[in-house]
């Protein structure tokens, strides 16, 4: 399906009058259809995938702010840090620690958000509140002086309730005011990224100033 023109127009408006950034998730997407989205005026991408991510960027133009936002092992970091705008997806402090590593060899700050576990499902990743206060309460002792911790991220629950949604997106919001108040060199927290394209309503009128957006401008996933 090419990239819905009109959907994208509609959708930036609407976020532009609310100041919530759009990632446009273009995994599984072609060179060819985010270029399209591109030449419209869409600079920040999301992936899931290194591979894939470090393919697609070689290729396009190198103003794109890429975001990853799938699961990220350790030893991937390495590929995507040199061009990395933000790692959305960050589930560890021992990948916060890689992230860090990697940044220094390619002399800049890498800027991540904490993934924390809200929906229902066991195979979403993230931590949960015990792990993420623990997490928050380590930074201070880790030497971390080449990552910027700017704020969480979470993924509701796959499912048509959309009053349990907006209860795991209220909750979410709750500990991203809560450590919002523990500013350290590390953790400027300013960012709260949730919603996609079936809930992105609902996780802005939560307080989300980023949304993860595919299918309302790409079509279904392939």
């Amino acid at each position: 399906m090419a990239v819905n023109k009109d959907a994208y127009f509609e959708l930036t408006n609407e976020l532009k009058q609310k100041n919530v950034t759009l990632i446009a998730v273009s995994k599984t997407k072609t060179v060819e259809d985010i270029l399209a989205l591109y030449e419209l005026g869409q600079r920040d991408f999301g992936e899931n995938y290194v591979q894939e991510l470090t393919e697609k960027q070689s290729r396009l133009p190198a103003d794109i702010r890429w975001h990853f936002i799938g699961h990220l092992q350790t030893n991937k970091v390495k590929y995507i840090a040199p061009f990395i705008h933000l790692m959305q997806s960050v589930d560890s402090v021992k990948l916060l620690s890689e992230i860090n590593k990697h940044a220094q060899k390619n002399n800049r700050i890498i800027n991540c958000l904490l993934q924390v576990h809200i929906a229902q499902e066991e195979t979403k990743f993230g931590f949960d509140e015990n792990e993420l206060n623990d997490a928050l309460n380590k930074l201070p002792d880790i030497r971390l002086q080449n990552v910027l911790i700017e704020g969480l991220m979470g993924m509701a629950s796959f499912t048509d309730d959309m009053n349990k949604v907006r209860s795991e997106f209220k909750y979410l919001k709750s500990l991203f005011d809560k450590f919002r108040s523990l500013q350290t060199t590390n953790h400027k927290p300013q960012t709260l990224s949730m919603g996609m394209s079936s809930d992105y309503k609902i996780a802005i009128e939560e307080g989300s100033n980023i949304v993860r957006v595919g299918s309302i401008l790409f079509g279904a996933r392939t």
